[in-house]
């Protein structure tokens, strides 16, 4: 899984650099950050909570929200596209694995499974409109300016909520994360893959009860 999950998140980060450049903001440029080395993107902290809670997160690229012309417009173009990268990502692995078969390729096979699930994944969760997430600049780029403001303004109890959720999945076992994601990311998963869900879901079922 780490090559998938790293990959992925650099994709994810990259995408976020890039479109933020293209509106005028070249923070990540300049900071080196706008590239598809995956050392430029890894978060200390991240790494090892994804090894101990099986969850886990890439180092944020930089953006000044000052250099774009529309604020909550320009940040929500900067948000949606991480997890828009990561819908191409899975739609791509999607495509090649239903040419394949899973016996042809094992190795292969596997990695775009895990591809399509850990892609899909990643962009559900990061449109959650809660902050840190993506969803919650996104949310606020479609909101009338002034309520944006105000939802801006809980920004600072937003991480805690998330993390508080995620520690209360991972010790409590109350399946909040799960009850959200749950369905929607069976029915994407289900949706790009068609003929091969079944398959694809006997790979992920696998990797995970290996960890």
């Amino acid at each position: 899984m780490i090559p998938v999950v790293l990959f992925s998140l650099t994709v994810h980060e990259y995408s976020h650099g890039k479109v933020a450049f293209m509106l005028g903001d070249d923070t990540a440029k300049r900071l080196g950050r706008l590239s598809f080395n995956p050392l430029k993107h890894l978060d200390f902290f991240g790494i090892i909570s994804f090894y101990f809670i099986g969850f886990g997160w890439a180092k944020p690229v930089p953006v000044d929200p000052r250099n774009f012309r529309n604020l909550h417009r320009d940040m929500m173009y900067v948000a949606l596209a991480g997890p828009l990268s990561n819908v191409a990502l899975a739609v791509v692995f999607s495509f090649i694995i239903r040419v394949m078969e899973p016996y042809d390729s094992p190795v292969v096979f596997t990695l775009l499974a895990l591809g399509i699930f850990i892609n899909t994944s990643l962009a559900i969760f990061n449109l959650l409109p809660i902050f840190p997430l993506d969803g919650s600049s996104i949310l606020k780029g479609l909101l009338p300016h002034r309520i944006a403001e105000n939802l801006s303004n809980l920004d600072r109890f937003g991480a805690f909520l998330l993390l508080g959720v995620i520690l209360l999945d991972q010790f409590a076992h109350t399946g909040i994360l799960g009850t959200l994601m749950g369905k929607p990311l069976t029915y994407a998963v289900e949706f790009i893959t068609q003929e091969q869900f079944s398959n694809v879901v006997q790979i992920i079922q696998m990797s995970f009860s290996a960890l």
